[in-house]
């Protein structure tokens, strides 16, 4: 699966950032008590085998605020879609939308460069379209994801996170089935999401 992570919006910014950096006062990069951010990532996806081909797309911005100079709380919002198209067939369309709170622990939050743990709680909408039925489930996740933070500028940050624990449970929306549970812990590429981060 090929990524490409907010590739434009880093050029974009790097170059704000260049101009900004250069007028910053010491110190002045880093977290602090009342500092609110907000954040996020893209990734678009395509995949080919033969006559087969995976197309994929996710939306996932957050918001947070610094209760004090370690801890976070915050919220976000999420979105993904992946269409498979096979020839002589339908197209198969998964998308989900994700709601859920997060919190964050940091490391050195005053400096230029911060690590930080975050526990995060969702609730996921699932829907499975294959051109001639829908299912719909909802499902619960809770995840542990460390990452890192560093300021390119006094208010733009880049940032990675590594989704290396998870559990979700979903529950269809149809009569008769069970519930169906997920555990995941690792890394591979797909639990790494990039970003950037505006600190007001």
């Amino acid at each position: 699966m090929k990524k490409l992570l907010l590739s434009a919006a880093l050029m974009a910014f790097g170059f704000m950032s260049a101009q900004e950096t250069s007028n910053m006062p010491v110190n002045s990069t880093g977290f602090q008590t009342g500092d609110v951010f907000i954040t996020g990532s893209v990734g678009i996806g395509s995949e080919a085998t033969g006559d087969d081909k995976t197309n994929s797309f996710r939306f996932m911005p957050k918001a947070g605020y610094f209760i004090n100079p370690n801890i976070a709380l915050g919220a976000a919002i999420g979105y993904s879609r992946q269409t498979t198209e096979t020839p002589d067939t339908p197209d198969l369309e998964t998308r989900e939308f994700a709601i859920g709170v997060f919190g964050r622990y940091y490391v050195t939050p005053a400096s230029g460069f911060s690590v930080f743990g975050e526990l995060s709680l969702d609730y996921i909408n699932s829907t499975i379209d294959d051109g001639r039925n829908e299912d719909t489930s909802n499902a619960v996740r809770v995840g542990i994801a460390p990452g890192v933070n560093y300021f390119i500028s006094q208010h733009f940050a880049l940032e990675a996170t590594f989704g290396i624990l998870s559990f979700r449970t979903d529950n269809p929306e149809a009569d008769g089935v069970e519930s169906t549970d997920n555990f995941n812990l690792g890394l591979n590429f797909t639990d790494i999401n990039i970003g950037l981060i505006y600190r007001f």
